[in-house]
């Protein structure tokens, strides 16, 4: 009895050793890549349009495209909407600026940039091996699926620019990058000479 109860974790460990190097692995070459938004991207779309190609190609999966679809727009909406929506929240701080004399306060995202593309990325691979499944090629008239995201597309896009107009914000911290181009100019444009604290930076 105490030798099999023994032999149990031995012939686990390795698996779990394995399955831990693996991800320890995969998330280093993730973070590498936390610093290279473009060339990311460009990968997503990569993987993308393989999978358009692949739908093309076999002409089917339609119901995986419209779920992708589906998915891909909670993702979106998520990434265009701050953390916390000044519509429910009650305290008496503001969240976000109003007014150009309010004090610089950046965007932050309910879904961050490399979540989203993570997501994303992660969600067109699976619906890449997916299509190498026949369950889930259910036969339906396309056209009405594709009518009909785009109306919920355009539904919750107005929706969002709605409440972007209703709080005055929009969902990119473009604000502290123009302050720096300003005072630059400042720099630039003052006598030689002129010691940096003489400079007005307001």
């Amino acid at each position: 009895m105490e030798g099999t109860g023994g032999g149990g974790p031995s012939a686990v460990s390795p698996v779990i050793q394995w399955k831990t190097d693996a991800s320890r692995r995969f998330q280093y070459y993730l973070d590498k890549t936390t610093p290279l938004p473009v060339y990311r991207w460009v990968g997503t779309l990569v993987v993308a349009a393989i999978y358009v190609l692949r739908v093309y190609y076999v002409q089917g999966f339609y119901v995986v495209s419209y779920g992708l679809g589906i998915y891909l727009l909670n993702l979106l909406i998520g990434f265009l909407s701050p953390l916390v929506d000044p519509e429910l929240e009650t305290s008496n701080e503001a969240l976000l600026p109003t007014k150009g004399s309010d004090e610089f306060k950046p965007f932050i995202r309910r879904l961050p940039e490399f979540k989203f593309w993570y997501s994303i990325t992660k969600a067109f691979c699976v619906a890449f091996v997916l299509t190498f499944f026949s369950a889930f090629d259910v036969p339906v008239f396309w056209p009405i699926l594709l009518c009909y995201w785009i109306v919920l597309f355009v539904l919750t896009m107005k929706r969002q620019i709605v409440h972007m107009i209703k709080y005055k914000y929009i969902p990119f911290s473009i604000g502290k990058q123009n302050m720096v181009v300003k005072n630059l100019l400042r720099v630039a444009v003052a006598p030689i000479g002129t010691e940096p604290w003489l400079i007005n930076y307001g």
